[in-house]
């Protein structure tokens, strides 16, 4: 009983992190949940603009605190736990969010997003380590 609740607890979050048909209403509403301070500067603009054009923001948010419950962790948690930020940093974080996988932040499952495009990806982890406090 309990591996068939995980499994369909997998399964539910597979789905919903992976949904990339959402309706234009979701995506302005996911948009607005991860609009940062005003202090974001041009050069990290694009990364924050393409984590609103993604799914990213059904399981993680910019502040868990202001958004209630997350499945994955805030932006600015992944900023504190992993700046200052080598080279070899964003490009295992790259890895990570195109490949997916689990165990860092809990046992809930990152889903992959290999559709992605690579530089895309790392304006999104540049942006996102950027909200250091």
């Amino acid at each position: 009983m309990k591996k068939s609740f995980i499994i369909l607890l997998c399964s539910s979050l597979a789905v919903a992190c992976g949904n990339s048909n959402e309706s234009t209403e979701k995506k302005d509403s996911a948009a607005t949940t991860t609009t940062a301070p005003s202090t974001v500067s041009p050069a990290n603009e694009k990364g924050l603009e393409l984590i609103g054009a993604s799914d990213c923001t059904t399981c993680h948010r910019l502040d868990k605190a202001s958004s209630g419950a997350a499945i994955g962790p805030a932006y600015s948690e992944v900023a504190t736990k992993y700046a200052p930020a080598a080279d070899s940093t964003v490009t295992r974080l790259v890895q990570k969010i195109m490949k997916g996988g689990t165990g860092v932040w809990g046992q809930v499952p990152m889903t992959p997003h290999p559709a992605l495009a690579e530089a895309d990806v790392k304006e999104m982890v540049t942006y996102i380590l950027s909200l250091k406090k």
